[in-house]
């Protein structure tokens, strides 16, 4: 695919960005340029460019709006000590966006086209992606969604679609070090049902967790631990991270999917821990396991992992009326999370072939 180019006349001076990228946050700065692309049935995938970053315009028609047709992707860009800069598993988040697209009707970006486009935006906006001399953790945070740009209203597949990548530096997801997340168990609210979009990556997933996290934050919690729609009794995933259940003769099991998103860290972690000598079941796991277990000392720790915070211990899960406390240790879980950060940002030999260096 040819991507025209045109570079923004006003980009961010260096002085600017250099206090950006010294307390980055999350989401809060966007980068000088941003990659579009467009689809008609008609001309298939076109008109791919990187343009400065800038506002939309949408008519009040636009599809989108209306029938939440829409599908995203969270990835990152990592610099490593000697100055290059590296896609962690970019293929990974192509394929997945491939899939949501045809939950949602959408049509599929070709992988290389995908791969391309982030490229693209890194190349161009490469000194965005932050240095890490203290051993830290910052990166630049990229996101590529496509959305339905279709100006109408009826309930179909649009026939404009918008493939969209635009990037964020994002700072280390801990502030002031690594501390166990308590869990808030929602007996109201489900994220996604057998045939449902909860494998998809669409907003409308992170929608309908919003009042359950509220309702976690009321209680002193930190994330919302959602169960099966159709039994209420199998642990799915939190508002946003897969979860992981560490077993004292070393075995981890992590909820299989089919109605929770498979995420790229999560498969990662499926094969690092394997690795280091662990085995690995996915399977339904339901919540009466998780507070027998931690309770009789079977489990000896909980994680959690996505692109943003990478790997989290768990601490207690509270529910109305309950709670198990913490479970006894950290050990794998800071094992596992060192192993795979040091890898992203190449402090560790990449044995897996996960890093794509952009050129």
């Amino acid at each position: 695919m040819d991507i025209s180019t045109t570079a923004n006349p006003a980009p961010v001076d260096d002085a600017r960005l250099s206090g950006i990228l010294a307390n980055p946050g999350f989401g809060i700065h966007f980068t000088d340029h941003m990659v579009t692309i467009e689809w008609t049935p008609d001309r298939g995938w076109h008109d791919a460019r990187v343009t400065p970053y800038g506002p939309l315009t949408l008519d009040p028609a636009t599809a989108v709006l209306h029938y939440a047709q829409e599908t995203f992707e969270g990835m990152k860009a990592y610099r490593h000590a000697d100055g290059s800069v590296h896609l962690f598993r970019p293929e990974e988040n192509a394929k997945r966006m491939a899939r949501s697209s045809q939950r949602l009707a959408f049509p599929e970006l070709p992988v290389a086209d995908f791969v391309a486009a982030v490229e693209a935006l890194v190349k161009i906006d490469e000194r965005w992606v932050p240095t890490n001399t203290d051993g830290g953790e910052k990166s630049l945070y990229l996101r590529p969604f496509m959305f339905a740009s279709e100006v109408f209203l009826g309930v179909r597949p649009a026939q404009h679609v918008t493939f969209m990548v635009i990037a964020s530096p994002a700072g280390a997801y801990f502030k002031g070090g690594i501390k166990p997340v308590t869990l808030w168990l929602t007996e109201d609210y489900t994220r996604a049902g057998r045939g449902g979009m909860g494998a998809a990556k669409t907003g409308g997933n992170y929608a309908s967790s919003l009042v359950a996290q509220q309702e976690a934050t009321a209680h002193g919690c930190d994330q919302v631990v959602f169960l099966d729609g159709q039994e209420g009794k199998y642990v799915e995933e939190l508002g946003g991270m897969n979860m992981y259940y560490v077993f004292e003769d070393g075995r981890i099991v992590t909820p299989q999917t089919g109605t929770i998103l498979e995420g790229i860290t999560r498969a990662s972690i499926i094969e690092l821990a394997g690795k280091l000598g662990h085995q690995v079941e996915e399977r339904k796991f339901s919540i009466d396991e998780w507070r027998e277990g931690v309770t009789s000392g079977a489990i000896t720790e909980i994680f959690a992992c996505g692109t943003a915070a990478v790997v989290t211990p768990v601490g207690s899960l509270k529910w109305n009326g309950g709670e198990v406390p913490a479970p006894p240790s950290t050990d794998l879980t800071m094992r596992i999370r060192s192993a795979l950060v040091d890898v992203q940002f190449g402090r560790a030999d990449d044995t897996f072939g996960w890093m794509h260096q952009v050129d």
